[in-house]
């Protein structure tokens, strides 16, 4: 019965998902703006206040290099051939996303992750680091203190439990901006809309609703995921000022139009790991017959004692009674009539008892055998 529970319940999560496909969407749900994008940054630097729990040195000497090099620009001279032992002190990769359309002196969230040996970054804060793009130019500029979800604890015996990752960290608006990235949206009063799944059915619906609004011809599909709008065209035409502020306000009427999807191919996309199977609404079989059940050899070994008989002189001795015995579950077939739906497969194997593991083996054995017409993904 939980098998069935199971696949069930899997039917059900999979026709709430291609009910929700083949609904209407919002054109900024399906699409982005080319052009809108966001640029990720990285930065190094060091983290310091910690208890103990910072690089060691003599297997982390780029630590003390950075350490040295950062007293030098602070006007510390330190002494040639000086050694550190700076377990407080550990050297961290910096990563950040900066979005779209972020202005000078705007605040982004960081990740501060140990590129050493430190067990941990709690209780650090991290000085002031430059963050680059991918021109190597500066944009952000990070500093504060690490905020640490995980933990770590050993004992003096050697055993020691984790908890997350202790050596990874967040600071919360921890990256000031510094300089601004340009997203041109507008070439020529021309502006594109990139769908985030390619496909020419959909596509063409996204044309057709705007040019349908508008009533008129300025939305057309360059292919199957782009759609090209021209808002001079459009604003030329009922008289309208041709500005940034007009061409916004009709970006933003433009992007709350209601579409329909087109439904997605037939693919089954099977989790290895998990034994999670999800089949898509189009799914069919060819006609296939299927039979599932299992074979189980049991073999039990006894130790039997054998005693001599009064005054033989004999000697006991143990000898083993071995019994096998061949189980074999009642197996079920079932036949698939030309062009079964998904529902009729789920029903058929919920009929011979399968959990979710022997569903993935008939799946497979249907593509093998040519009988399944669908996409098979196994993640």
């Amino acid at each position: 019965m939980l098998h069935h529970f199971m696949i069930r319940k899997i039917l059900l999560v999979l026709l709430l998902i291609t009910s929700t496909l083949a609904s209407a969407a919002r054109i900024k749900d399906i699409t982005n703006v080319a052009g809108v994008r966001e640029n990720q940054l990285i930065g190094y630097g060091l983290v310091v206040g910690l208890n103990g729990t910072g690089d060691r040195t003599a297997q982390t000497p780029f630590t003390t290099q950075s350490f040295r090099s950062m007293l030098t620009q602070l006007g510390v001279r330190v002494p040639s051939g000086t050694s550190f032992q700076l377990k407080n002190v550990a050297a961290v990769a910096i990563s950040a996303t900066l979005p779209a359309f972020a202005n000078n002196g705007q605040k982004i969230d960081i990740t501060v992750s140990s590129v050493g040996n430190s067990k941990s970054l709690r209780g650090g804060t991290l000085l002031m680091a430059p963050l680059r793009g991918l021109d190597n130019k500066v944009y952000a500029m990070a500093q504060g203190n690490v905020i640490v979800s995980g933990l770590g604890a050993q004992g003096a015996d050697g055993s020691k439990i984790t908890v997350n990752i202790p050596s990874t960290g967040r600071i919360p608006n921890g990256a000031l901006i510094e300089r601004t990235i340009k997203s041109p949206f507008l070439k020529k009063g021309i502006m594109q809309f990139q769908l985030h799944r390619a496909d020419f059915t959909t596509v063409k619906r996204v044309a057709d609703a705007i040019n349908k609004a508008m009533r008129h011809q300025m939305a057309k599909a360059l292919n199957a995921s782009t759609v090209s709008v021209n808002l001079v065209k459009v604003l030329t035409k009922y008289g309208k000022d041709v500005d940034n502020a007009t061409m916004i306000a009709l970006i933003s009427k433009l992007e709350n139009l209601t579409v329909e999807s087109a439904e997605g191919p037939a693919k089954i996309v099977i989790n290895a790991r998990t034994g999670t199977v999800v089949i898509s609404q189009h799914v069919t079989v060819s006609p296939a017959a299927v039979s599932h059940g299992s074979l189980s050899v049991i073999i039990t070994e006894d130790p039997i004692i054998s005693q001599p008989g009064p005054l033989s002189n004999g000697e006991t001795a143990e000898a083993t009674d071995s019994q096998i015995s061949v189980d074999q579950e009642k197996s079920r077939a079932f036949l698939f009539a030309p062009g079964s739906s998904l529902n009729d497969i789920v029903k058929a194997v919920n009929k011979v008892g399968a959990a979710p593991g022997d569903l993935v083996a008939i799946l497979e054995s249907l593509k093998t055998a040519g009988a399944l017409h669908a996409e098979l993904v196994v993640i």
